[in-house]
């Protein structure tokens, strides 16, 4: 089995406050019949409880897959603002029911206060016309968490599991950073060391999390990968993370 570092030491040079992640927000992530036939998706890097842009580049890939098809949306990518800072927007028609996994893999990115480049391999999941099949669909990028729960139709409160692989293969012990999409701003965190949580996952790379409120979560799973890159002729660490981005709905009451 392949020796993996944790972004431990990394993480340990970065400020307490939250995380960066990389990130795609559909408008909807489960699209009936009378909600039309498309929906809105914004991509970014950005720190999301914080509510802080990051630069995002022009991704390297973008893409959907649907029953095993998994097609290019690039070239459909338009200049947008995220949280005041350069991101991307498309919209997209379904054609046909089911799961659509919406995946991004942005090129490196160099953070000088981490002192390593980082790649966040980024992905969420949209179901169409009340059709769940393919929700625990699995890409084959360097790394994925892939869903063991459903990653949508979850109820505030709810359990979100997923398995951290890496090249395919399980990762025990994974340390997965979550955080709250504080899109409006209302939410505060009594402390720094709430912005981000951390969880463990177990020996065969799963993780759990209960989701305490509503709305867009995001999982990032970090390791470090193999073979560094250069900066200014240095060996530098290359962080890659796995990262999905789940909703929780609020408890619906009469």
């Amino acid at each position: 089995m392949k020796t993996l570092m944790t972004a431990a030491a990394l993480a340990a040079c970065a400020s307490a406050a939250g995380a960066h992640y990389g990130m795609i927000i559909p408008s909807d992530n489960m699209l009936s019949q009378d909600e039309g036939r498309s929906v809105d998706l914004t991509l970014s890097f950005s720190h999301p409880f914080e509510g802080l842009g990051m630069v995002l580049e022009m991704p390297e890939e973008f893409t959907v897959t649907h029953e095993g098809e998994t097609t290019s949306l690039l070239d459909t990518l338009e200049e947008t603002q995220v949280m005041d800072d350069a991101g991307f927007a498309t919209e997209y028609r379904f054609e046909r029911p089911g799961t659509h996994v919406f995946a991004m893999t942005p090129k490196p990115y160099w953070e000088p206060e981490e002192d390593a480049f980082i790649t966040h391999f980024t992905k969420t999941y949209v179901s169409a016309y009340g059709d769940d099949a393919g929700w625990d669909a699995e890409l084959g990028l360097k790394t994925e968490i892939v869903p063991l729960s459903k990653p949508f139709a979850l109820w505030a409160g709810n359990v979100f599991q997923g398995i951290v692989k890496l090249d395919g293969e399980p990762v025990p012990y994974a340390e997965v950073e979550v955080e709250y999409y504080n899109e409006d701003g209302s939410a505060a965190a009594p402390s720094d060391l709430m912005i981000t949580q951390t969880v463990k996952a177990d020996s065969e790379g799963v993780f759990t999390y209960a989701a305490p409120t509503s709305g867009w979560w995001g999982f990032a799973a970090l390791n470090t990968a193999e073979e560094p890159m250069q900066y200014e002729g240095e060996d530098k660490a290359h962080e890659l993370g796995a990262v999905i981005w789940v909703h929780f709905e609020p408890w619906a009451t009469q």
